[in-house]
Protein backbone atom coordinates (compact mmCIF):
# COMPACT_ATOMS: atom_id res chain seq x y z
CA UNK A 1 0.00 0.00 0.00
CA UNK A 2 2.51 2.41 0.82
CA UNK A 3 4.27 1.64 -2.16
CA UNK A 4 1.11 2.58 -4.29
CA UNK A 5 0.48 5.64 -2.34
CA UNK A 6 4.33 6.69 -3.50
CA UNK A 7 3.90 5.79 -7.12
CA UNK A 8 0.32 8.21 -6.75
CA UNK A 9 2.81 10.91 -5.06
CA UNK A 10 5.05 10.39 -7.86
CA UNK A 11 2.41 10.74 -10.75
CA UNK A 12 0.52 13.73 -9.50
CA UNK A 13 3.80 15.56 -8.87
CA UNK A 14 4.30 14.81 -12.78
CA UNK A 15 1.35 15.78 -13.83
CA UNK A 16 1.15 18.93 -11.83
CA UNK A 17 4.60 19.88 -13.10
CA UNK A 18 3.53 18.86 -16.45
CA UNK A 19 -0.04 20.96 -16.53
CA UNK A 20 1.18 23.86 -14.46
CA UNK A 21 1.33 26.71 -17.62
CA UNK A 22 -2.42 25.50 -18.60
CA UNK A 23 -4.95 28.32 -18.00
CA UNK A 24 -2.18 30.60 -15.97
CA UNK A 25 -4.88 33.91 -16.79
CA UNK A 26 -8.65 34.12 -17.28
CA UNK A 27 -7.92 36.21 -20.22
CA UNK A 28 -6.04 32.98 -22.08
CA UNK A 29 -9.36 32.89 -24.47
CA UNK A 30 -9.16 36.05 -25.92
CA UNK A 31 -12.08 37.90 -24.01
CA UNK A 32 -14.30 40.53 -26.45
CA UNK A 33 -16.03 42.36 -24.16
CA UNK A 34 -18.36 43.33 -26.57
CA UNK A 35 -19.43 39.53 -27.04
CA UNK A 36 -22.72 38.72 -25.87
CA UNK A 37 -22.55 35.50 -24.28
CA UNK A 38 -25.15 32.68 -24.73
CA UNK A 39 -24.58 29.99 -22.62
CA UNK A 40 -26.95 26.77 -22.85
CA UNK A 41 -24.75 23.89 -22.46
CA UNK A 42 -22.06 23.64 -19.73
CA UNK A 43 -19.38 21.10 -18.89
CA UNK A 44 -18.10 20.86 -15.46
CA UNK A 45 -14.91 19.05 -14.79
CA UNK A 46 -14.07 17.61 -11.39
CA UNK A 47 -12.71 14.01 -12.56
CA UNK A 48 -12.51 13.02 -8.71
CA UNK A 49 -14.51 9.88 -6.69
CA UNK A 50 -14.99 11.18 -3.33
CA UNK A 51 -18.57 11.78 -1.91
CA UNK A 52 -17.15 15.36 0.07
CA UNK A 53 -15.56 16.33 -3.45
CA UNK A 54 -18.60 15.74 -5.42
CA UNK A 55 -20.83 17.67 -2.90
CA UNK A 56 -18.64 20.58 -3.00
CA UNK A 57 -19.16 20.87 -6.32
CA UNK A 58 -23.03 21.21 -5.61
CA UNK A 59 -22.31 25.54 -5.18
CA UNK A 60 -21.13 25.62 -8.13
CA UNK A 61 -23.71 23.58 -10.32
CA UNK A 62 -26.22 25.49 -8.15
CA UNK A 63 -24.53 29.02 -9.04
CA UNK A 64 -24.22 28.08 -13.02
CA UNK A 65 -28.02 27.85 -13.10
CA UNK A 66 -28.78 30.69 -10.89
CA UNK A 67 -26.92 32.71 -13.69
CA UNK A 68 -28.31 30.36 -16.92
CA UNK A 69 -31.35 28.89 -15.76
CA UNK A 70 -32.13 27.47 -18.51
CA UNK A 71 -28.50 25.78 -19.62
CA UNK A 72 -27.93 22.22 -19.78
CA UNK A 73 -25.01 21.11 -17.60
CA UNK A 74 -22.35 17.88 -18.23
CA UNK A 75 -20.14 17.11 -15.29
CA UNK A 76 -17.22 15.22 -15.99
CA UNK A 77 -16.53 13.24 -12.61
CA UNK A 78 -14.95 10.01 -11.65
CA UNK A 79 -16.51 6.77 -9.57
CA UNK A 80 -20.38 5.87 -9.79
CA UNK A 81 -21.22 8.26 -6.54
CA UNK A 82 -22.09 11.38 -9.06
CA UNK A 83 -25.99 9.48 -10.24
CA UNK A 84 -26.71 9.83 -6.33
CA UNK A 85 -25.56 12.95 -5.29
CA UNK A 86 -27.09 14.69 -8.31
CA UNK A 87 -30.12 12.91 -8.75
CA UNK A 88 -32.36 15.83 -7.96
CA UNK A 89 -30.77 18.58 -9.92
CA UNK A 90 -33.03 19.15 -13.30
CA UNK A 91 -30.15 20.92 -15.08
CA UNK A 92 -27.73 18.17 -15.03
CA UNK A 93 -27.93 16.73 -18.60
CA UNK A 94 -25.14 14.12 -18.84
CA UNK A 95 -22.63 12.79 -16.31
CA UNK A 96 -19.44 11.70 -18.34
CA UNK A 97 -17.53 9.30 -15.51
CA UNK A 98 -14.08 8.46 -15.46
CA UNK A 99 -13.58 4.73 -14.24
CA UNK A 100 -11.98 4.91 -10.45
CA UNK A 101 -9.31 2.15 -11.04
CA UNK A 102 -8.61 2.58 -15.04
CA UNK A 103 -5.14 0.37 -15.26
CA UNK A 104 -8.62 -1.73 -14.63
CA UNK A 105 -10.54 -0.67 -17.45
CA UNK A 106 -7.94 1.04 -19.66
CA UNK A 107 -9.83 1.00 -22.99
CA UNK A 108 -13.25 2.79 -20.83
CA UNK A 109 -11.43 5.48 -19.19
CA UNK A 110 -9.22 6.61 -22.80
CA UNK A 111 -13.21 6.43 -24.29
CA UNK A 112 -14.28 8.67 -21.82
CA UNK A 113 -11.52 10.85 -22.42
CA UNK A 114 -12.10 11.01 -26.18
CA UNK A 115 -15.70 11.38 -25.33
CA UNK A 116 -14.80 15.25 -24.51
CA UNK A 117 -13.96 16.23 -28.35
CA UNK A 118 -17.59 14.94 -29.53
CA UNK A 119 -20.05 17.75 -28.17
CA UNK A 120 -19.44 21.41 -28.17
CA UNK A 121 -19.91 23.13 -25.36
CA UNK A 122 -21.08 27.27 -24.55
CA UNK A 123 -18.57 27.09 -21.48
CA UNK A 124 -16.05 24.75 -19.52
CA UNK A 125 -15.58 24.97 -15.56
CA UNK A 126 -12.67 23.17 -14.15
CA UNK A 127 -13.61 23.23 -10.66
CA UNK A 128 -10.06 22.67 -8.71
CA UNK A 129 -6.63 24.83 -9.82
CA UNK A 130 -4.59 22.43 -9.15
CA UNK A 131 -6.15 19.26 -10.92
CA UNK A 132 -4.37 17.99 -13.56
CA UNK A 133 -6.28 16.43 -15.03
CA UNK A 134 -9.46 19.04 -14.48
CA UNK A 135 -6.91 21.24 -16.47
CA UNK A 136 -6.18 18.63 -19.17
CA UNK A 137 -10.22 18.05 -19.39
CA UNK A 138 -11.08 21.99 -19.44
CA UNK A 139 -8.20 22.36 -22.54
CA UNK A 140 -9.40 19.43 -24.62
CA UNK A 141 -13.27 20.41 -24.37
CA UNK A 142 -14.64 22.25 -27.55
CA UNK A 143 -15.67 25.41 -26.33
CA UNK A 144 -14.16 29.06 -26.76
CA UNK A 145 -14.98 30.10 -23.36
CA UNK A 146 -13.35 28.24 -20.90
CA UNK A 147 -12.84 29.17 -16.72
CA UNK A 148 -9.69 27.36 -15.36
CA UNK A 149 -10.46 27.91 -11.55
CA UNK A 150 -7.71 30.68 -11.07
CA UNK A 151 -8.28 34.13 -8.91
CA UNK A 152 -6.18 36.89 -9.68
CA UNK A 153 -4.18 38.18 -6.72
CA UNK A 154 -5.61 41.66 -7.16
CA UNK A 155 -8.99 40.53 -6.53
CA UNK A 156 -8.83 37.97 -3.67
CA UNK A 157 -8.94 41.05 -1.46
CA UNK A 158 -12.55 41.03 -2.88
CA UNK A 159 -13.54 37.49 -1.67
CA UNK A 160 -14.21 35.70 2.13
CA UNK A 161 -12.30 32.99 2.01
CA UNK A 162 -11.36 32.39 -1.60
CA UNK A 163 -9.27 29.41 -0.69
CA UNK A 164 -12.40 27.30 -0.04
CA UNK A 165 -12.69 24.60 -2.36
CA UNK A 166 -16.70 25.41 -2.68
CA UNK A 167 -15.77 28.88 -3.14
CA UNK A 168 -13.28 29.57 -4.90
CA UNK A 169 -14.63 27.85 -8.65
CA UNK A 170 -17.37 30.56 -7.93
CA UNK A 171 -15.40 33.19 -7.17
CA UNK A 172 -13.38 32.54 -10.31
CA UNK A 173 -16.42 31.69 -12.55
CA UNK A 174 -17.87 35.27 -11.56
CA UNK A 175 -14.05 36.70 -12.04
CA UNK A 176 -14.29 35.50 -15.76
CA UNK A 177 -18.04 36.63 -16.46
CA UNK A 178 -17.61 39.99 -15.29
CA UNK A 179 -15.17 41.20 -18.20
CA UNK A 180 -18.46 39.96 -20.13
CA UNK A 181 -20.36 42.97 -17.69
CA UNK A 182 -22.28 40.56 -15.38
CA UNK A 183 -22.07 42.42 -11.92
CA UNK A 184 -22.00 39.94 -8.64
CA UNK A 185 -22.53 42.48 -5.97
CA UNK A 186 -21.90 40.57 -2.62
CA UNK A 187 -24.29 37.72 -3.83
CA UNK A 188 -23.86 34.76 -1.33
CA UNK A 189 -22.35 31.55 -2.23
CA UNK A 190 -24.71 28.75 -2.89
CA UNK A 191 -25.13 25.97 0.19
CA UNK A 192 -23.60 22.47 -0.28
CA UNK A 193 -26.70 20.72 -1.53
CA UNK A 194 -28.11 17.14 -1.91
CA UNK A 195 -31.57 18.68 -2.57
CA UNK A 196 -33.43 15.47 -0.78
CA UNK A 197 -37.55 15.15 -1.57
CA UNK A 198 -39.82 15.73 1.01
CA UNK A 199 -40.75 11.90 0.98
CA UNK A 200 -36.27 11.46 1.43
CA UNK A 201 -37.09 13.86 4.69
CA UNK A 202 -39.71 12.28 5.47
CA UNK A 203 -38.19 8.59 5.71
CA UNK A 204 -35.61 10.58 7.78
CA UNK A 205 -37.97 11.45 10.28
CA UNK A 206 -39.51 8.38 10.74
CA UNK A 207 -35.97 6.69 11.13
CA UNK A 208 -34.85 8.97 13.91
CA UNK A 209 -38.50 8.71 15.40
CA UNK A 210 -37.64 5.26 15.38
CA UNK A 211 -34.78 5.45 17.31
CA UNK A 212 -34.86 8.29 19.86
CA UNK A 213 -37.43 10.29 21.84
CA UNK A 214 -39.50 12.10 19.38
CA UNK A 215 -40.54 15.02 21.77
CA UNK A 216 -36.73 15.95 22.10
CA UNK A 217 -34.71 17.35 19.40
CA UNK A 218 -31.39 15.15 18.47
CA UNK A 219 -27.75 16.32 18.25
CA UNK A 220 -25.87 14.17 15.40
CA UNK A 221 -22.62 12.81 16.21
CA UNK A 222 -20.05 11.04 13.24
CA UNK A 223 -16.81 10.06 15.23
CA UNK A 224 -15.07 8.54 12.75
CA UNK A 225 -12.67 9.95 9.66
CA UNK A 226 -9.86 8.69 7.91
CA UNK A 227 -6.33 8.77 8.22
CA UNK A 228 -4.79 11.17 11.01
CA UNK A 229 -8.38 13.43 10.89
CA UNK A 230 -10.17 10.72 13.31
CA UNK A 231 -10.18 12.00 16.44
CA UNK A 232 -9.31 8.91 19.03
CA UNK A 233 -11.94 6.98 21.50
CA UNK A 234 -10.50 8.51 24.24
CA UNK A 235 -10.89 12.26 23.02
CA UNK A 236 -14.60 11.13 22.03
CA UNK A 237 -15.13 9.76 24.96
CA UNK A 238 -14.56 12.65 27.34
CA UNK A 239 -16.42 15.00 24.60
CA UNK A 240 -19.25 13.17 24.95
CA UNK A 241 -19.47 13.38 28.61
CA UNK A 242 -19.34 17.42 28.52
CA UNK A 243 -21.97 17.01 25.99
CA UNK A 244 -24.48 14.62 27.87
CA UNK A 245 -24.09 17.06 30.86
CA UNK A 246 -24.81 20.05 28.80
CA UNK A 247 -27.48 18.91 26.55
CA UNK A 248 -29.54 16.63 29.07
CA UNK A 249 -33.06 17.66 27.18
CA UNK A 250 -31.49 16.67 23.84
CA UNK A 251 -31.40 13.19 22.46
CA UNK A 252 -27.95 11.42 20.91
CA UNK A 253 -28.15 9.50 17.72
CA UNK A 254 -24.67 8.71 16.46
CA UNK A 255 -24.30 7.88 12.36
CA UNK A 256 -22.21 5.22 11.71
CA UNK A 257 -19.52 5.02 9.24
CA UNK A 258 -19.19 2.08 6.58
CA UNK A 259 -16.53 0.71 8.00
CA UNK A 260 -19.69 0.48 10.64
CA UNK A 261 -17.44 1.70 13.85
CA UNK A 262 -18.22 3.83 16.53
CA UNK A 263 -15.38 5.46 18.81
CA UNK A 264 -18.20 5.60 21.78
CA UNK A 265 -18.15 2.05 21.53
CA UNK A 266 -21.63 2.03 21.00
CA UNK A 267 -23.07 3.48 24.18
CA UNK A 268 -25.85 5.66 22.25
CA UNK A 269 -28.60 5.06 19.73
CA UNK A 270 -26.97 4.99 16.29
CA UNK A 271 -28.09 4.44 12.70
CA UNK A 272 -26.05 2.56 10.29
CA UNK A 273 -26.82 2.50 6.31
CA UNK A 274 -24.79 2.14 2.86
CA UNK A 275 -27.44 4.98 1.57
CA UNK A 276 -25.87 8.32 1.77
CA UNK A 277 -29.68 10.22 0.58
CA UNK A 278 -30.66 8.22 3.48
CA UNK A 279 -28.13 8.67 5.92
CA UNK A 280 -28.51 12.36 4.47
CA UNK A 281 -32.43 12.42 5.32
CA UNK A 282 -31.79 11.08 8.75
CA UNK A 283 -29.21 13.96 9.65
CA UNK A 284 -31.80 16.71 8.19
CA UNK A 285 -33.95 15.63 11.03
CA UNK A 286 -31.15 16.68 13.44
CA UNK A 287 -30.76 20.06 14.81
CA UNK A 288 -27.03 20.30 15.19
CA UNK A 289 -24.30 17.76 13.43
CA UNK A 290 -20.91 17.48 14.97
CA UNK A 291 -17.71 15.42 13.64
CA UNK A 292 -14.80 15.88 11.82
CA UNK A 293 -13.98 16.79 8.59
CA UNK A 294 -14.61 13.44 6.44
CA UNK A 295 -17.21 13.17 3.77
CA UNK A 296 -20.28 12.88 5.94
CA UNK A 297 -19.13 16.05 7.52
CA UNK A 298 -20.12 17.39 3.77
CA UNK A 299 -23.13 15.08 3.56
CA UNK A 300 -24.07 16.76 7.14
CA UNK A 301 -24.03 20.44 5.29
CA UNK A 302 -26.32 19.24 2.43
CA UNK A 303 -28.76 18.32 4.94
CA UNK A 304 -28.89 22.25 5.62
CA UNK A 305 -28.41 21.14 9.27
CA UNK A 306 -26.23 23.30 11.42
CA UNK A 307 -22.48 21.50 11.04
CA UNK A 308 -19.92 22.04 13.46
CA UNK A 309 -16.39 20.57 11.78
CA UNK A 310 -14.12 19.32 13.70
CA UNK A 311 -10.52 19.97 12.07
CA UNK A 312 -7.06 18.97 13.54
CA UNK A 313 -5.48 19.80 10.51
CA UNK A 314 -4.76 22.92 8.81
CA UNK A 315 -7.03 22.66 6.23
CA UNK A 316 -10.19 24.30 7.96
CA UNK A 317 -9.99 27.41 5.03
CA UNK A 318 -10.19 24.53 2.62
CA UNK A 319 -13.20 22.85 3.54
CA UNK A 320 -14.78 24.05 6.26
CA UNK A 321 -18.39 24.31 6.54
CA UNK A 322 -20.95 27.22 5.64
CA UNK A 323 -24.12 28.34 5.76
CA UNK A 324 -26.88 27.02 8.01
CA UNK A 325 -25.14 28.35 11.15
CA UNK A 326 -22.12 26.31 10.42
CA UNK A 327 -18.94 26.45 11.72
CA UNK A 328 -15.23 25.30 11.69
CA UNK A 329 -13.81 24.43 15.16
CA UNK A 330 -9.71 23.62 15.05
CA UNK A 331 -9.57 21.59 18.24
CA UNK A 332 -5.81 22.71 18.59
CA UNK A 333 -6.45 26.01 19.69
CA UNK A 334 -9.73 25.67 21.13
CA UNK A 335 -10.90 23.54 24.65
CA UNK A 336 -13.49 21.31 24.79
CA UNK A 337 -15.38 23.88 26.80
CA UNK A 338 -15.01 26.31 24.21
CA UNK A 339 -16.96 23.83 21.84
CA UNK A 340 -19.72 23.17 24.47
CA UNK A 341 -20.72 27.48 24.22
CA UNK A 342 -20.70 27.50 20.12
CA UNK A 343 -23.19 24.06 19.99
CA UNK A 344 -24.57 26.13 22.54
CA UNK A 345 -25.12 29.34 20.13
CA UNK A 346 -26.03 27.59 17.49
CA UNK A 347 -28.91 25.70 19.32
CA UNK A 348 -29.56 29.08 20.62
Amino acid sequence: MNILKGINQVRRYLTQYLTKNIGNSQLANNIDANDNIAVKRVLICRPNHRLGNLLLITPLVNEVVAIFPDCKIDLFIKGNLGPIVFKNYKNIDNIISLPRKPFKKPIKYFKVWKSLKKKHYDLVINVVEKSSSGKIATKKAQSKYKVYGKIEEDSKIQYDNYEHIAKKPIYSLRHYLAQFGFSFVNDKIPSIDLKLSDIELAKGRKIVDDLVNPNKKTICLFTYATDDKCYSETWWLKFFEKLKTEFQDYNFLEVLPVENISMLNFKIPSFYSKDIREICSVIANTAVFIGADSGIMHLASASHTPTVGLFSRANQKEYQPFNNKSIAINTNNISNDACINIIKTILG
